[in-house]
C-alpha cells in the first residue's frame, strides 16, 4: 500500500492494510458516512453466524446478490404483464390494428342497414274522452216549462220513458232517448239544434238538417242552407216515422247532434225520471290511444306521426298519431277550485296530451281499456353499417372490432354513430358490409 493510500485511510478513520470480513455473495460498500442497515443473516453454509452478523466495517450491510436478482426479476414480469394490458405494445387505438391474442367465441357479420331510433312512453287504451248528454233546454216559440218537450207540450212529455244500455252503439237516425214515448234520435252535425226551424230559416243549421234528411233517404228538397216548403214536407215524414206529430217544423231538442257516430259508456238517469241533467255519457265508436306526453319528447310526434303500440299481451298494432294538443296552462300550489290539475303536490310539469288512431281494430282483440306502450320513432339513418352492440371491444380512449380473416384475427379501431335496439352504427378505415367480427364472452 502507498504512503498516499496509507493518509487517506487515516483520514477515514482505518487502519492501514486493515482487512474487512463480508459475507458471502456480498459486494463491498466504500461509501462512508451513510446510514448503516444491519447485516442480513444468510442462514445457511457460507460462514459461521457470528462472522455474518458482524457489521461490515465503514459501511452498512450488504443483500445477498441472489436475493436481489431475485426482485429485479419479479419487478420486470409485473411491469411487462401492465404494459400488455393497457396495450403499451400494441396500438394506441389510432392506426394500424392490434393483434388479437385469440380467435373469438362467436362471430358476426358487419351490416348494411337502416337505423331508426325510438323512444318508448307510456300510454291508455281506451274509446277515447267521454262526454254527456244533457237534457234540452226549453224549446223556443213555446210554453212549456224547462225540460219540457217542445212537440207535444205535455206533461208526459217531460218524463223519461226510455235509455239505451252501456255499450250499445247509436248510428245517425238510431234512438238516444224517448220522452214521453217520442223518439229523440242521433244526427250528425258540428252544431247542435239552437232554435225552431222552419221554412223560410236560412243558416248553417239548416244545411245538417237537409243534410241528415237525405242520408236517411228522405227527398224533394235541395241539400243547402234555406228551408223550403220541400224541406218541411221531408220534415213531416221523418216526424211520422218517429211516432211524433206532423209539425213540419223542427224544435229544439227534437234532435242530438254529434259528429259521427257514438258508443254509450255510462247511462246516468233511469226511465221515469223527469227530462234533466246528464242523461248518459258517449264517445266515440273506434278505440284509440292517448299518451301525457313529456314536453322534451314533443319534436318527436306530429299529425301523421306514425308509431307501434305493444298492448298487454306483447303483441304490436300499428298507430297514428291524430291530434296534438297543448300543454294546460301549470298551477301554482294546490287545493285550487280553478278545475285545473296539477298533480298530487301542484307541481308536477305540464304534459301534452297526444291522441293516437288505430285503424286496425280487429288486432285490439277483446281490449277496451287497458295500459300499453307506444314507441315514437325519434330518428332514422338509411345505408348505414352496423354491428351488434356486444361486438364491441372497449380499449384505451375508444372501441374497436375484433376483425376475422383468413390470415388470423386483429382489432380494428372504429367510431360510434347512433344506437338502436341492439345495433350501434360503425365508421373506420377497413369497415364494410360483410365484414366477419368477433363478439367477445
Amino acid at each position: 500500500m502507498t504512503t498516499s493510500d496509507e493518509t487517506e485511510l487515516a483520514v477515514r478513520g482505518e487502519e492501514p492494510n486493515a482487512l474487512e470480513r463480508r459475507a458471502p455473495d456480498t459486494v463491498a460498500d466504500t461509501r462512508a458516512g451513510e446510514g448503516a442497515e444491519p447485516p442480513a443473516t444468510t442462514g445457511g453454509d457460507g460462514g459461521s453466524d457470528a462472522d455474518d452478523q458482524a457489521p461490515a466495517r465503514g459501511g452498512r450491510r450488504r443483500r445477498p446478490l441472489r436475493t436481489a436478482l431475485f426482485v429485479v426479476i419479479a419487478i420486470a414480469v409485473a411491469a411487462a404483464a401492465g404494459m400488455a394490458a393497457s396495450g403499451t405494445f400494441g396500438s394506441d387505438g389510432e392506426g394500424s390494428a392490434n393483434t388479437a391474442p385469440s380467435g373469438p367465441p362467436a362471430t358476426t357479420k358487419v351490416q348494411r342497414t337502416t337505423l331508426t331510433a325510438t323512444e318508448t312512453v307510456n300510454g291508455n287504451l281506451s274509446y277515447g274522452d267521454a262526454t254527456d248528454v244533457q237534457a234540452p233546454a226549453a224549446s223556443a216559440g213555446t210554453g212549456s216549462g224547462t225540460g219540457q218537450q217542445g212537440s207535444g207540450g205535455s206533461t208526459a212529455a217531460g218524463v223519461i220513458t226510455w235509455l239505451p244500455t252501456d255499450g250499445v252503439v247509436l248510428k245517425r237516425g238510431d234512438t238516444v232517448y224517448r220522452v214521453g214515448q217520442e223518439k229523440v234520435p242521433l244526427l250528425y252535425g258540428s252544431i247542435p239544434l239552437y232554435r225552431t226551424l222552419e221554412t223560410g230559416d236560412e243558416g248553417e243549421d239548416v244545411k245538417i238538417l237537409e243534410k241528415n234528411l237525405k242520408a236517411l233517404g228522405y227527398t224533394g228538397f235541395t241539400v243547402d242552407d234555406t228551408y223550403t216548403s220541400g224541406t218541411a214536407d221531408a220534415v213531416e215524414e221523418w216526424q211520422e216515422d218517429l211516432d211524433r206529430p206532423e209539425t213540419g217544423t223542427v224544435q229544439v231538442g227534437d234532435a242530438v247532434v254529434a259528429s259521427s257516430a257514438r258508443r254509450v259508456a255510462e247511462v246516468k238517469s233511469v226511465p221515469g225520471a223527469l227530462l234533466s241533467g246528464s242523461l248518459l255519457s258517449w264517445t266515440g265508436t273506434a278505440r284509440v290511444v292517448n299518451v301525457d306526453l313529456d314536453p322534451q319528447y314533443e319534436d318527436l310526434v306530429k299529425k301523421g306521426t306514425r308509431a307501434t303500440v305493444t298492448l298487454p299481451d306483447d303483441t304490436t298494432v300499428e298507430a297514428v298519431v291524430t291530434d296534438v294538443g297543448t300543454p294546460p296552462p301549470t298551477q301554482s300550489g294546490s287545493g285550487s277550485d280553478s278545475g285545473q290539475q296539477s298533480g298530487s303536490g301542484g307541481s308536477d310539469e305540464a304534459t301534452i296530451p297526444v291522441q293516437l288512431e288505430i285503424k286496425d281494430q280487429k288486432k285490439l282483440g277483446r281490449y277496451q281499456a287497458a295500459q300499453v306502450d307506444v314507441v315514437l320513432k325519434a330518428e332514422t339513418r338509411e345505408n348505414v353499417l352496423a354491428v351488434p352492440v356486444n361486438a364491441l371491444t372497449a380499449q384505451r380512449g375508444g372501441y374497436a372490432l375484433e376483425a376475422v380473416t383468413d390470415k388470423g384475427v386483429a382489432y380494428v379501431p372504429v367510431k360510434l354513430g347512433m344506437f338502436a335496439g341492439n345495433l350501434v352504427e360503425v365508421t373506420g378505415t377497413g369497415i364494410k358490409a360483410g365484414m366477419v367480427v368477433g363478439v367477445p364472452k
